[in-house]
């Protein structure tokens, strides 16, 4: 499968476009207003706990408070909490806190007896603020490199499941155990396969490094205040998704430009000369043919070939997804073939839905009704097929007997929403306009004020071509305008315009200038 990454730097912000095999697969914005991004680190303060949800309220400087349950604290909270309290006290050997033994945290406990408000605490956003939720928080802290994840206070090294050989697990956790610091855990990624002992090194060095910044962040620190930003999307991406499947990744902006040059050739040097900088006056979405798959992928109703179609209505709570056959049928095969063949077809397009839109939560699919128990687990199977290729958690469950399938779906961002439609100019949205008799009528008593108060003797009169044959229907005596011009001592002509709406007119004057009313 080839890759392409493209990337759109604007005045508003970042948009990056993932492609495979030419086909638009994810579209990330990154907002420059949006401060509280997943992987961002904070000291934050407790401003309200709520007993009856065993969580609690965390003021991070956002609009809203994030939120914390006790679960989300970590075995090692109370570690973690020694080392706030000790490096924001001044002490500079609070990193030393680490080799301390502290008791773990209960699994069932209560936030009533590690929490308390006012008390300053360690986060980390782990779902960016939705509507109006403010951001999810973690007491567990974690820092995403290239090849591993560090976890401070962890005591685990854990290997990517996605890395089957046995041989291939052994040496990683033998020569990543050999080079992390004392009490640290590590989840070693799927990109570490293969790589040396000195790559992985300077991994867990870089990562190492920012854990150790906070100590010194912390010194004399006022909540709320950012600890550690997380790196812009495109280089999260260009970290979680460069491969030796990736042909080319193209930016329009110098700067970006230099800062991924500098990233990439540090982590992945033998792919330096997939990098391009974007040059062309052409919108660099538009030469891609990026532009026109968002027009046609985004939207209420999104159209497969073959006439197939999705309706999908998105709420805070769910999203609900229907699939409709439209004309697609063959004489050759029955009903329940050709249910199979149009849920199948339907079930790539929504795979790739969830992935573009980034859609969360709870999905629920309405497919065509199909009676055949084999046919549903066809179809079962390959909704899991077309989804292992999504790096977002998610859990899909077999088919109902009315031939519902629900999904969950790992929620981190909002919603990816492209607006396709724009509001109607004429009935504002409503689906109503004024009836061509009010039309005729507003119309009339303009030609009334045109005349007997600003005495024009000549008048062109543009409509558009439905109310235009309304005003010259009949014979050339019993014209609609006729009666005006006998009623209001005037001459007038009528002309068609395209470009006016039915319920739009213009008036001209005798020397042809529009005139303003």
């Amino acid at each position: 499968m080839n890759k392409d990454l493209i990337i759109d730097v604007k005045e508003s912000g970042v948009e990056i476009a993932l492609l495979e095999d030419k086909k638009l697969v994810e579209l990330h914005k990154d907002n420059p207003k949006q401060d509280y991004v997943a992987g961002n680190i904070y000291l934050g303060q407790v401003k309200k706990i709520m007993a009856g949800l065993n969580s609690a309220f965390v003021d991070v400087g956002s609009g809203k408070d994030g939120f914390l349950h006790y679960l989300d604290l970590g075995h090692n909270f109370k570690r973690m909490q020694d080392f706030v309290s000790k490096c924001i006290a001044g002490n500079r050997e609070g990193l030393r806190t680490q080799k301390q033994k502290t008791a773990e945290l209960e699994k069932n406990g209560l936030i009533t007896d590690v929490l308390k408000q006012g008390q300053m605490i360690l986060v980390q956003v782990t779902k960016e603020p939705i509507s109006t939720k403010g951001p999810r928080l973690s007491g567990e802290i974690s820092f995403a490199g290239r090849y591993v994840v560090l976890i401070p206070f962890g005591k685990k090294i854990t290997v990517s499941q996605k890395i089957k050989s046995n041989e291939e697990r052994k040496r990683l956790r033998r020569l990543l155990t050999s080079i992390v610091p004392d009490d640290t855990g590590l989840i070693i990624r799927t990109a570490a396969e293969g790589k040396s002992v000195a790559e992985l090194d300077a991994d867990v060095k870089e990562l190492t490094a920012k854990w150790e910044a906070i100590a010194t962040k912390l010194y004399n620190a006022v909540p709320p205040v950012k600890m550690v930003a997380e790196a812009g999307s495109s280089i999260v991406m260009i970290r979680d998704l460069l491969s030796d499947e990736f042909n080319n990744i193209y930016v329009n902006d110098q700067q970006t430009y230099d800062e991924l040059h500098t990233y990439i050739s540090k982590i992945f040097p033998e792919k330096e000369d997939i990098l391009h900088y974007y040059k062309m006056q052409t919108p660099i979405f538009e030469q891609f043919s990026v532009e026109n798959q968002i027009k046609n992928a985004f939207g209420k109703v999104v159209t497969i070939r073959s006439g197939i179609y999705l309706v999908i209505e998105q709420t805070e709570a769910m999203a609900v997804i229907d699939v409709n056959s439209g004309p697609r049928t063959k004489a050759s095969q029955d009903q329940e073939e050709n249910a199979l063949m149009v849920n199948t077809e339907a079930a790539v397009e929504i795979a790739r839905q969830l992935r573009l839109r980034d859609m969360g939560g709870i999905i629920v699919i309405d497919f065509i009704d199909m009676n055949s128990k084999i046919n549903c687990k066809k179809l079962y199977d390959t909704m899991k097929e077309v989804m292992s290729h999504d790096k977002a958690r998610h859990t899909i469950l077999p088919l109902s007997k009315f031939c519902l399938m629900q999904i969950t779906r790992q929620r981190i961002r909002p919603v990816v929403d492209v607006e396709v439609s724009e509001l109607c100019p004429t009935c504002g949205g409503s689906g109503q306009i004024k009836s061509s008799v009010n039309v005729i009528s507003n119309m009339k008593h303009d030609v009334k004020f045109l005349t007997e108060e600003q005495n024009e003797k000549r008048l062109t009169i543009l409509a558009h071509p439905f109310v235009a044959s309304y005003l010259n229907k009949g014979w050339w005596f019993n014209k609609v305008y006729r009666k005006w011009e006998k009623d209001y001592n005037v001459k007038i002509k009528v002309k068609e315009n395209n470009d006016l709406a039915v319920t739009e007119y213009n008036f001209l004057n005798a020397d042809g200038t529009k005139i303003e009313l």
